[in-house]
């Protein structure tokens, strides 16, 4: 009893370290994307005026004012709030559907997979909240050079003795709603879609259990998380990058974002980026779960 007590503790250990590993791996690949969607997102925030942008804009003109390497600022705190994030997300809800379902002849509802998804998100995101909050900035701080201005942050440590000094403690949860609403409605969709469509692709007999139900899988995840995130990605970006030393606060709530973006903006401003999130939702779920199966067979030879 003893044994094999010891055995699943070993094994949710092990689940846990690959699951941070995979992700972290994931993030490095997929950042570049992730940098483009939230400077587009953030577009327009302090000059109702600027041109209108696109992704490709957006690239060419951080690799020529930075370099290629500007691509990945505040890929640090990236890689810090997926150490927490992606275990307890995927872990959370592994362990919440194997306890409703514990001798895996039955299945869950898509419903209910959906809450237990959304559910493991929201308890991972408050968790994290602090990493991705100084990421969200750091990537805002290019803008700042474009303009000749200096950035608000030198890296994630400066960023964080900064916030705490002039925020308080709670300033590193700030946006936390809006993250936290976001974090549930992504894994909402990914989560659950992605358990369910896997399930769907190898009982059906489309493909067996391999690298092409993942990726079917992680497409459809990927589509279904984005389109229920896409707005709340946005209004959580936007509040999250509010400070009082660079931008005037103008976002009260999350529902003065929605209307000073669509009012002030433009009508389709809440899925701004909905190109880079769609991509960046289906490749890093991919990406996670192909690096976490080498990882897993690795550690098993």
């Amino acid at each position: 009893m003893k044994k094999r007590e010891g055995q699943r503790a070993e094994e949710f250990q092990t689940k846990i370290m690959l699951s941070s590993v995979s992700a972290m791996i994931a993030e490095s690949t997929t950042f570049p994307i992730d940098m483009t969607k939230t400077r587009l997102q953030l577009h327009g925030q302090s000059d109702l005026q600027s041109r209108p942008t696109n992704a490709f804009r957006v690239v060419s003109e951080i690799v020529r004012e930075q370099g290629p390497l500007g691509l990945y600022k505040g890929l640090s705190p990236a890689i810090i709030r997926h150490l927490f994030y992606t275990p307890i997300r995927i872990v959370g809800y592994e362990s919440l559907r194997n306890l409703l379902v514990p001798d895996h002849g039955g299945s869950l509802s898509l419903f209910s997979k959906a809450l237990l998804g959304g559910f493991s998100g929201v308890i991972a995101q408050v968790m994290a909240s602090p990493a991705d909050l100084i990421k969200v900035r750091m990537q805002a701080d290019g803008r700042m050079v474009n303009k000749g201005l200096q950035p608000r942050y030198s890296g994630p440590f400066d960023a964080f003795n900064k916030i705490i000094r002039t925020e308080g403690f709670g300033g590193l949860w700030k946006g936390v709603f809006p993250n936290v609403q976001r974090a549930f409605l992504v894994n909402m969709g990914e989560l659950a879609c992605y358990d369910h469509a896997k399930s769907f692709v190898i009982q059906n007999q489309i493909s067996g259990d391999n690298i092409y139900a993942h990726t079917l899988a992680s497409v459809m995840s990927g589509v279904a998380a984005t389109t229920l995130s896409c707005p709340a990605d946005v209004v959580k970006t936007r509040m999250m990058n509010q400070t009082f030393t660079y931008f005037k606060k103008v976002y009260k709530s999350r529902s003065s974002c929605v209307y000073y973006r669509v009012v002030h903006e433009k009508s389709y401003a809440c899925i701004v980026g909905v190109f880079n999130a769609v991509s960046r939702l289906n490749l890093h779920p991919f990406l996670s779960r192909v690096y976490h199966c080498f990882s897993t067979d690795l550690y098993q030879t």
